[in-house]
């Protein structure tokens, strides 16, 4: 398994198994194909409301000698309805519970959005939080509270653009060690991993191949003639070939499957390497297409706009 480094040289798998959209029917048995076939890094989060099922299945594979507990890299999510201080640690030791975990190895705060306190989905703007009101400096001090006590041994943001990043970094002591984000050749976001790369902080992709709303484009990243021409050139699919791609720009990538053979086709894009000239034609791609758009937190009467959540 290829690997990223963190500070303190542990190891970050560059390419882990997705489970947001997983259903917690399928998601057990995903979690266990993916470790006999080789992933040792699984992305989590409450909100995806299958952390028991995975739990289950990590469990599983623990128990029976499939794999051993520190073979294995495990990150979770703070939701946005937890980022008062007070509610950040119940909030990761519901994960832990969960998960069937002692610790963690990553907690992402999940977005720069604030909700009110039980808040999953909110239904309008009256369920919100303004950052004034819940400042993301205060919430990551509570994360960092939590890397201090061991609950989880790396600590790192997803969905923050360089602004966030850099108040963030001024605003406190630990730095994020991750910023998680959209990622594919559709949304390169070029100059948010150069600044990161400048920050010491690792980037995940997720929704390497574009996600569930790209699937249901004419024109999505699977169905792109490049793409497709490369996957010919070097005898794989053109998914393998994508996160190649986003594996080479130095990130790791978190594609989401339950399907067994899309689960062992993923795992086999470790094995392509891209060359130069593979590498500047898919720079070409960039389209600046953000398909997770954070609608969930746009109201007519609330504090949040595009605007604030991806450019402010």
């Amino acid at each position: 398994m290829k690997t990223l480094k963190f500070k303190n040289g542990d190891s970050f798998p560059s390419l882990g198994l997705g489970t947001w959209l997983a259903r917690p029917n399928e998601v057990y048995d995903a979690v266990l194909e993916a470790i006999r076939c080789g992933y040792r890094h699984i992305d989590c989060a409450y909100i995806y409301k299958n952390e028991v099922e995975v739990g289950m299945a990590l469990n599983y594979a623990f128990s029976y000698g499939i794999v051993k507990r520190e073979e294995m890299f495990i990150t979770s999510k703070l939701w946005n309805c937890d980022h008062h201080p007070d509610r950040i640690e119940n909030a990761i030791q519901r994960s832990l519970s969960n998960l069937q975990l002692k610790k963690l190895d990553l907690y992402l705060m999940h977005w720069p959005i604030a909700f009110k306190a039980g808040i999953d989905v909110p239904e309008g703007g009256e369920d919100l939080l303004p950052l004034d009101e819940m400042p993301l400096s205060e919430t990551w001090l509570g994360m960092e509270r939590l890397k201090r006590k061991g609950l989880t041994e790396h600590i790192g943001v997803s969905n923050f653009n360089i602004p966030k990043l850099r108040k963030l970094i001024a605003d406190t002591r630990i730095r994020p060690e991750v910023n998680q984000v959209e990622l594919h050749p559709f949304l390169q976001q070029d100059e948010l991993l150069d600044y990161c790369r400048k920050e010491k902080i690792l980037a995940t992709a997720y929704s390497p191949l574009g996600g569930r709303r790209m699937a249901n484009l004419e024109d999505g990243l699977l169905q792109n003639q490049l793409l497709r021409a490369l996957a010919e050139k070097h005898a794989c699919t053109p998914s393998q070939v994508i996160l190649a791609w986003g594996m080479q720009r130095g990130c790791s990538v978190i594609p989401k499957s339950v399907n067994p053979e899309r689960i062992r086709e993923n795992l086999a894009a470790l094995r392509v390497k891209l060359d130069a000239e593979d590498m500047a034609q898919i720079k070409k791609l960039d389209r600046n297409l953000r398909m997770a758009k954070a609608d969930f937190a746009v109201f007519p009467n609330g504090p949040y706009t595009y605007q604030s959540i991806w450019e402010d």
